[in-house]
């Protein structure tokens, strides 16, 4: 493994950090606009990684995507992964904003990963292409950028999808209670247990080619146009 590699995993890393982080604190953050200091009060609403760390969604997914196709033979796979949710009391920001408030800390995460991307994709078409001749600075700054637009549009486009624990489902739970249909909320409600093992059919199976690298490619090719 040569500097160019370590610096490829040292910048994905950073990434990822960036984008998982950034995407729990943000769900805390507008809940706390809502008056529920649970977050706060737990010292999520921080930037410190070793406050956010999941065992699996942290470090043994985002490892095993990685890693795994290199220990197949092929080339090195992309980086996905979630932090530790933040604890949100809910009903306390349903209380000041009704099931609306509700929905926007919901989509609080996807709306930060979608405008992180945004940023990285303009700064990606303003730096040039790093080459030989460049800092390694550079070019780790240039990759460093570059995981970010990916990183952040893969969590986007995941987090939207209706798998229950994530935002998705979450969104259509709240909408569904603000139209007084809780049968819906109650689908998702029963199934959460069950949303990690659906997480790891999707990555593991070809369903990912459609619910996640083909939006994924629409969306980046529509930012890097």
């Amino acid at each position: 493994m040569d500097s160019i590699d370590l610096l490829k995993i040292a910048a994905a890393v950073l990434a990822l950090a960036i984008a998982i982080i950034g995407h729990e604190i943000m769900h805390g953050w507008v809940a706390y606009m809502y008056g529920d200091n649970t977050a706060k009060n737990a010292g999520r609403l921080t930037i410190n990684p070793l406050s956010h760390i999941d065992l699996v969604g942290t470090i043994i997914v985002p490892a095993a995507m990685y890693f795994l196709p290199m220990l197949l033979g092929g080339d090195s796979g992309f980086l996905f992964g979630w932090a530790k949710p933040v604890p949100i009391n809910m009903a306390t920001v349903v209380s000041r904003g009704g099931y609306n408030a509700a929905m926007q800390v919901d989509l609080a995460g996807i709306v930060y990963n979608f405008t992180m991307a945004a940023f990285a994709s303009i700064a990606l078409v303003a730096m040039a292409q790093p080459t030989t001749a460049d800092s390694l600075w550079y070019i780790f700054l240039y990759i460093a950028v570059y995981q970010l637009l990916i990183i952040n549009v893969v969590l986007g486009v995941f987090n939207l999808l209706p798998i229950p624990q994530f935002d998705g489902a979450h969104f259509i739970m709240h909408l569904a209670l603000k139209y007084n249909i809780p049968s819906i909320a109650e689908f998702f409600y029963k199934y959460e247990r069950y949303g990690i093992i659906i997480v790891l059919v999707v990555l593991m199976t070809p369903l990912k080619d459609y619910l996640l690298f083909m939006p994924v490619q629409s969306i980046l090719g529509l930012l890097l146009s």
